[in-house]
């Protein structure tokens, strides 16, 4: 989703090596300021699944995951993995970069609330088959994978017959847009069809960071592929009072077209 006028933005693809380079790199660079910008609206023990504010509080998408083992994709800080513990839930959590960690490990000591905090790749989970009842992610892991079906297979593999796996990404309509919170992102300017990925790039063509795009059809065809079956896709509306900025999202835009979605699916019993 194309920054404003930036000469070092693209559209091009970008094969996995590569992409797991710049965005380990971005993340770990990244994690104080995204921290800092970001870390009062998401908490230290929340689950918040979106820039719109929806809370797992109040939506209760992942079911009953007292006693559950739960595993949080693509962690960040691992604020919703501390959320969970609270609840009573066993969870994990992973994430890519080591910077995200830190924080995660950071907040676990200033919390009291510690979760094991696992440092690896979403394409190669270090995990047993059916080793857990419940996996979730926040926009963790997906929008950063080239092959974000082998990520689904890999969450199929991990989760026990009957478990849930919800996940939450920039909902797809968005990639026809700038990534503008204000006027200039209400016109749209690429092919939703288009899905070469956005890519950040130093001077040198070096992809810095790099986010995936797919389509509705493309994430369902992923999930159905991996053996999963779709239960809901939330598509959260922009609340009342909400007058908050991240990134693209804004009232404005908001109030207009969603910004997330949420896709609630199982592996069959």
């Amino acid at each position: 989703m194309d920054r404003v006028d930036d000469d070092r933005v693209t559209r091009r693809r970008v094969g996995d090596a590569e992409a797991r380079r710049a965005n380990r790199g971005w993340w770990d660079a990244d994690a104080d300021d995204y921290q800092a910008e970001h870390g009062a609206f998401l908490g230290d023990v929340d689950f918040v699944w979106c820039p719109e504010g929806l809370r797992e509080a109040d939506a209760r998408l992942l079911g009953d995951v007292a006693g559950r083992r739960v595993l949080e994709v693509g962690c960040g800080a691992a604020a919703c993995a501390r959320w969970l513990a609270r609840q009573g839930a066993r969870p994990v959590a992973f994430d890519l970069s080591a910077g995200m960690l830190r924080h995660a490990a950071h907040a676990a000591a200033t919390t009291g609330v510690r979760v094991p905090l696992v440092q690896a790749d979403a394409l190669a989970l270090p995990f047993a088959d059916a080793a857990f009842d419940i996996a979730c992610t926040a926009f963790g892991a997906i929008p950063f994978v080239d092959d974000s079906a082998a990520l689904m297979a890999e969450v199929h593999r991990v989760l026990r017959p009957g478990g849930r796996w919800v996940f939450s990404v920039t909902h797809p309509m968005r990639w026809i847009f700038l990534d503008d919170p204000g006027e200039g992102g209400l016109v749209a300017t690429h092919s939703y069809f288009d899905r070469s990925p956005y890519v950040e790039q130093d001077s040198h063509g070096v992809a810095t960071y790099v986010e995936q795009h797919r389509t509705l059809g493309d994430r369902i065809r992923e999930l159905v592929g991996a053996g999963f079956r779709l239960l809901d896709l939330v598509e959260p509306e922009w609340p009342a009072g909400h007058d908050g900025t991240w990134g693209q999202w804004s009232p404005l835009r908001g109030r207009l077209f969603p910004g997330t979605a949420v896709f609630v699916t199982e592996k069959p019993a």
